[in-house]
């Protein structure tokens, strides 16, 4: 087995890498949190880019770039605050969306109209309930 002096090496070793570990992991998260930001823009982007302005997008553009540039670093605190900034510029996409949308009521209701012609078609039927006494 193992000496004191080695275990007690050890723990010292585990310790004092505690520390780094802990801002490795915490740099991890912050990337992970980042790249899935910068998937969830693009993905809005592409899908509503349209209905936001040229400044609109130019925000997100940048953000974004700004994002990367600091994603492969370890430095958490960095990539947490890109993170932020790409929020921001994005919410203001998702307020032109909303906007948008609710600017034009009738895209909504015509599904409803369709729907309530479909209820003619329904009949109505008498059915007997079979009980299977195999159980």
């Amino acid at each position: 087995g193992l000496s004191d002096d080695e275990v007690e090496n050890m723990v010292k070793d585990a310790e004092s890498n505690a520390e780094a570990d802990k801002a490795r992991r915490a740099a991890v998260e912050a990337r992970n949190q980042g790249e899935a930001m910068i998937h969830q823009t693009e993905k809005q982007l592409s899908e509503h880019g349209d209905k936001g302005d040229e400044e609109t997008k130019a925000s997100i553009e940048s953000a974004v770039a700004g994002l990367r540039e600091v994603l492969d670093g370890d430095d958490a605190e960095a990539i947490t605050a890109k993170t932020q900034e790409l929020v921001q510029a994005s919410l203001k996409l998702g307020e032109a969306v909303y906007q948008t949308e609710n600017a034009d009521p009738e895209a909504g209701g015509e599904a409803s109209d369709d729907t309530q012609g479909k209820d003619d078609d329904i009949v109505d039927a008498d059915f007997e309930e079979v009980k299977d006494d195999k159980k």
